[in-house]
């Protein structure tokens, strides 16, 4: 049971990450995931020294604050006074990730509360932190039913406003042309990155969240510029990681996110391969049309 309930997890999780995942390569943001995982340290801190408890549900909501805040303060430095975007997100998650370990190392001292057990999950212990209903019911782990909540979020705002944001993640001109609010909707869509970020990596840890934010998104955007089409392969390559990635783990006793992350990669190097294949196939093609054109005589 507890193996199902990892794959389980694992596979809710990626779906998540790999939905907001394709719009952060189109936009080149993918590493916009990777900056709210570290950024999100000094509210965990922030929200226990108020309410000195380390409940998930007052940590969720310390963390989501300065998930949302980070990608203002990045678009702020990044318009005001124009800093290229990179720069703008290694600047601003690494002073809020120093900002997290100095409260920790100056007011938890005396406390079991350290950035690796508040940043770096373990999908591993996921079957641990049940749900109890009523102090009797086991219905499962908590992280299941969030993953599913925000998967049924993600599901719906993509669908319901899948051409506004396929206009701002191919031509932010053309959406400002025919009257879209291109402030508001990269917020609403800089929420929902921060919604997906930070109620994935409690679980997964940092690290496997940023390598399903982008691997799979990247391996997708390989082998074809439908969108459509690049969601779903997006999808494919996510849930085959954490899949294959488990039983690889099982196989070498490592760890789990370790080998999820390590099946992404490879899944990465096989769509590399096609799309070099293909690439050469195009343009072999296109050799053989342009040696069958007949000169033009001029007279």
């Amino acid at each position: 049971m507890e193996t199902f309930w990892i794959i389980l997890t694992g596979t809710l999780i990626s779906m998540n990450c790999c939905i907001v995942g394709v719009f952060l390569i189109l936009r080149r943001m993918s590493m916009m995931g990777d900056a709210i995982s570290h950024a999100v340290l000094p509210g965990i801190v922030l929200a226990f020294l108020i309410t000195g408890s380390r409940d998930p549900l007052t940590i969720l909501l310390g963390a989501g604050i300065l998930g949302i805040i980070t990608p203002i303060i990045i678009y702020f430095f990044h318009k005001q006074i124009k800093l290229h975007l990179d720069a703008s997100i290694g600047i601003n998650f690494t002073w809020l990730f120093a900002l997290g370990i100095i409260l920790i190392s100056c007011f938890t001292k005396k406390i079991d509360l350290d950035q690796e057990c508040v940043l770096y999950g373990e999908i591993a212990y996921v079957p641990l932190d049940l749900w109890i209903v009523n102090n009797t019911i086991n219905i499962g782990p908590k992280a299941v039913y969030i993953s599913f909540f925000v998967l049924i979020i993600n599901a719906f705002f993509i669908t319901r406003y899948y051409r506004t944001l396929y206009f701002l993640s191919f031509d932010q001109t053309f959406a400002q042309a025919v009257g879209i609010n291109i402030t508001l909707w990269n917020n609403l869509f800089m929420c929902l990155v921060s919604l997906t970020t930070v109620t994935a990596f409690e679980s997964v840890g940092a690290i496997l969240v940023v390598a399903l934010l982008v691997v799979p998104a990247a391996s997708a955007y390989l082998l074809t510029k439908k969108l459509n089409k690049m969601i779903m392969l997006s999808l494919l390559f996510g849930c085959l990681s954490t899949i294959g990635g488990y039983y690889l783990a099982l196989w070498t006793n490592g760890s789990i996110a370790g080998a999820m992350s390590t099946v992404a990669g490879i899944i990465f190097f096989i769509a590399f391969i096609v799309h070099l294949f293909n690439k050469r196939n195009i343009t072999t093609k296109t050799l053989h049309q342009n040696k069958k054109l007949k000169p033009i005589k001029i007279k």
